[in-house]
């Protein structure tokens, strides 16, 4: 006989898990499906400091394996698989994978978004020894130390702006020979006395035993390549990378409204399919921060109860 969940819930980050500890909690039959490391994004950080309640110090991956044995505790269950397919419309979901089949009455979409990588040797190894791509999360770990930005958009003169609070020097690195942020950003980062610009550059190589502490940086104009050091005092310095995201949203661009890439909610969480909900990264979005993932799964795990007891009360209006 088929099994059919209350709710499958794709994505195992802060988003995810946050919705299993709702939907278990709500006595409702959760099923979780990751394809990878249970924790998203927040796995590479090496200290989370500015998550409520948080423990000092804590790891990004143990806060999520903290969350991850919360939601088995309430009942939620937790499959490793990669899904390959979905079938979104009708009174129950069809989610495929690899290793199996999963039915449900809803789905919670918590796939999230990847930080576009530079693609240097060294980023991978050194990603979160000193390479990161979220100034929130770890711009105050480098307090009165050197980092450098890499990207010229608004996102990336804004986070060099914040980290500039921080920082003792924060140089930006663009691979154009102007800068692409929208004009009032760029003079707020003109004007501050931390911040200078490197243009028509791009970053070759990360190097260190453990620890960022050097970097190759070619001119794209001149072809020249440059050896930047850690300061002798600090040890090590810190690189941001704001080249912009992806989004996981490829297997629900067919049926989901997307938009630049983000599912479309409401401010429940509803997508325009009945049934389907989506919540943290991968949703349009003004903030995406391990705290905002995880109320937006514990507000879709909310309304997805509320359209199981009755799908046409939450309906959006058009």
């Amino acid at each position: 006989m088929e099994q059919i969940y209350d709710i499958v819930i794709i994505g195992a980050g802060p988003a995810g898990l946050a919705a299993g500890i709702y939907a278990g909690r709500a006595r409702l039959r959760a099923l979780i499906i990751e394809k990878g490391k249970i924790g998203g994004q927040i796995l590479i950080t090496s200290e989370v400091e500015n998550y409520p309640g948080g423990m000092a110090c804590e790891t990004g991956p143990a806060m999520m394996e903290r969350m991850a044995q919360q939601a088995k505790y309430f009942g939620a269950k937790i499959a490793s698989d990669t899904v390959l397919s979905v079938e979104l419309t009708g009174e129950i979901k069809r989610v495929r994978g690899e290793k199996g089949e999963y039915s449900a009455k809803a789905v919670i979409v918590a796939t999230g978004a990847v930080p576009r990588r530079i693609g240097c040797t060294g980023e991978v190894e050194l990603t979160g020894k000193g390479v990161s791509y979220c100034a929130t999360c770890d711009g105050p770990l480098f307090e009165d130390m050197e980092t450098f930005v890499v990207g010229g958009g608004d996102a990336a003169l804004e986070e060099a702006m914040f980290i500039a609070k921080f920082a003792r020097k924060v140089t930006v690195i663009n691979c154009m020979p102007d800068l692409q942020a929208a004009k009032c950003i760029q003079e707020k980062a003109f004007a501050n006395e931390k911040i200078s610009f490197v243009l028509d550059s791009t970053i070759e190589a990360f190097n260190g035993d453990g620890i960022l502490t050097s970097m190759l940086v070619k001119n794209l104009k001149t072809g020249e390549i440059r050896e930047i050091v850690a300061d002798e005092e600090d040890g090590a310095f810190g690189v941001f990378i704001f080249i912009g995201s992806i989004p996981m949203s490829a297997l629900f661009s067919e049926r989901l409204e997307i938009d630049g890439g983000y599912i479309v909610t409401d401010e429940n969480m509803r997508t325009n399919v009945p049934g389907v909900f989506a919540a943290g990264d991968i949703r349009k979005k003004s903030l995406r921060q391990a705290v905002t993932a995880a109320a937006d799964g514990a507000i879709a795990a909310v309304q997805a109860e509320k359209y199981i007891e009755d799908p046409e009360m939450c309906l959006i209006k058009e």
